[in-house]
């Protein structure tokens, strides 16, 4: 264990940003060229005017930056180190970013003519086949806005495939595992879809034998991650997809942990009908933040291609590139135009550049970094992996579980991940809801992070784990080199005291 940096946040008590300015201050000031011909008060209706100012803040160019970098300086993000288990974080090369903001990108309008952004749309296309390639299927579409979109596009694909063939009636149930995303078993209810979750055995995942009980012909489709969120690969997938099939149902491959498989396991030769892979996490785009931007690329076969959402691509007799709308028999858009396009650029550039050796490497590195953080985690008191007796090597990520420490000390994961940020890392990821391994933590190394930095983590949470036994409630307590403290979660639950708006806040806190 090397010596862990000292580290302090930045600490500026910024206030609100409406409560700073004063009168008359501005950012910018705009000058007309030509005299106006018309005043506001005549070009806007009298219903349609504001009978008091609105009360913006009044700032100069300099406060509002200054006070943006403060906020930003308080916040421990991305230049810490960040090992997000089950979500993917790589670096977005910046160059990546310059180019979805030149005009030829930021400033196309959906509805223009496709003959105006036919270099866009060639890679769209292209991108699409490099999907096919990586995965098997037939045909991709980007207009999914992330994973949840993407299971929720299946879910309405799978229904459109039932009426098709007359048994929606009688198909109306979705089987799932414990382990795979929420968002699977949640967009089949939202579909009309009754789900059967599966739980796990001694292994690590399902048996065969559970998942045959529960096929029949009432199972519209089986929906898994593989491998799942606490890292194991289950051996046996390709007997379950044949399982599912001999039942008459369709198989979807949610690919939200596709890092450590990248170039060794294509969807379709497992046999799975449909895929999905979430460009803003494994295809180096940003990850999104609070609703956006991302895409869920989904991917099936011909069978279902007829029931895609539109807008679709298509290549003229000329070579062009158009833009059509999905069959009568497609299941309408999920959301607006193609999806975000500059997502695709971004993924599509990131794949280019690092080529098909390149994926493979990732894949690898990926899984060693995960391997060799297992190697040094488990030598933390009070630290197990979740499944411990199934000896295969976890894949990019590892469960593992704090319920030893907890019982011991009363020093609960959540107080961890308080103290490990006062070592400079950020607060690691637990594991989604609900919680079937007690005291969770998810770390996932990925192809980006350096050995010291991996090392550096591990260091965070060794200390941490040590100071739980010596002194609980230095821990308890955390963070303490943090820009705000701990802070009591009494409120939370009591709308009395939330204030999403100004307004509310002034209200509330009785602000004058």
């Amino acid at each position: 264990m090397t010596e862990l940096k000292k580290y302090q946040s930045a600490v500026w008590s910024e206030p609100i940003v409406l409560t700073m300015g004063s009168t008359g201050r501005r950012g910018q000031r705009f000058a007309l060229d030509r005299p106006v011909d018309h005043t506001l008060e005549e070009l806007l209706p009298a219903h349609l005017r504001r009978e008091k100012s609105v009360k913006l803040p009044e700032l100069s160019e300099f406060e509002v930056l200054r006070h943006y970098e403060h906020l930003s300086q308080q916040t421990l993000g991305m230049m810490g180190v960040s090992l997000f288990g089950t979500c993917t974080m790589k670096y977005n090369p910046r160059v990546n970013e310059r180019l979805v903001n030149k005009p030829e990108v930021a400033e196309v309008h959906p509805l223009q003519d496709p003959s105006t952004f036919q270099g866009t749309l060639e890679i769209v296309d292209s991108f699409d086949h490099m999907l096919r390639e990586v995965s098997g299927m037939d045909r991709f579409v980007f207009q999914a806005g992330g994973g949840a979109d993407a299971a929720y596009l299946h879910m309405t694909l799978t229904r459109a495939y039932f009426a098709d063939r007359g048994e929606l009636g009688t198909r109306n149930e979705i089987i799932t595992t414990i382990q795979s995303h929420p968002c699977n078993p949640a967009t089949a209810a939202a579909a009309g879809f009754s789900v059967i979750t599966l739980p796990l055995e001694e292994d690590g995942y399902p048996s065969t034998e559970a998942l045959r009980a529960a096929l029949s012909d009432r199972t519209a489709a089986l929906v898994m991650n593989n491998p799942d969120d606490i890292g194991i690969y289950n051996p046996r997938v390709k007997e379950w997809v044949d399982a599912a099939h001999e039942a008459g149902a369709l198989c979807f491959y949610d690919h939200a942990n596709f890092n450590g498989v990248m170039t060794r396991i294509r969807a379709r030769e497992l046999g799975f009908d449909a895929c999905m892979f979430m460009l803003h996490k494994t295809f180096g785009s940003p990850k999104s933040g609070s609703g956006g931007p991302a895409i869920g690329a989904y991917g099936c076969t011909d069978d279902l291609a007829k029931y895609l959402p539109g807008p679709l691509l298509e290549r003229t007799d000329s070579g062009a590139l158009t833009l059509v709308e999905g069959s009568d028999k497609g299941v309408g858009r999920i959301r607006e135009f193609m999806g975000n396009l500059p997502v695709v650029i971004r993924a599509y550039c990131w794949s280019r550049s690092m080529g098909i050796e390149g994926l493979r490497e990732a894949a690898n590195l990926s899984v060693l970094a995960n391997n060799y953080m297992e190697t040094r985690i488990l030598s933390i008191p009070g630290v197990s992996k979740a499944f411990p007796d199934n000896k295969l090597f976890r894949l990019e990520m590892t469960r593992y579980s704090l319920e030893k420490l907890t019982a011991d000390t009363g020093v609960t994961v959540l107080d961890i991940q308080n103290r490990m940020t006062d070592f400079g890392v950020d607060a690691p990821w637990l594991s989604h809801d609900p919680w079937f391994i007690p005291e969770p933590i998810t770390p996932e190394a990925g192809e980006l992070w350096s050995r010291e930095d991996l090392d550096h983590w591990i260091d965070a949470l060794t200390q941490s784990c040590e100071e739980a036994y010596a002194d609980p409630e230095l821990v308890k307590s955390a963070p303490h080199n943090q820009a705000i403290h701990k802070l009591s979660d009494a409120q939370f639950s009591d709308p009395d005291t939330w204030a999403t708006t100004w307004r509310s806040y002034k209200r509330k806190y009785q602000r004058p």
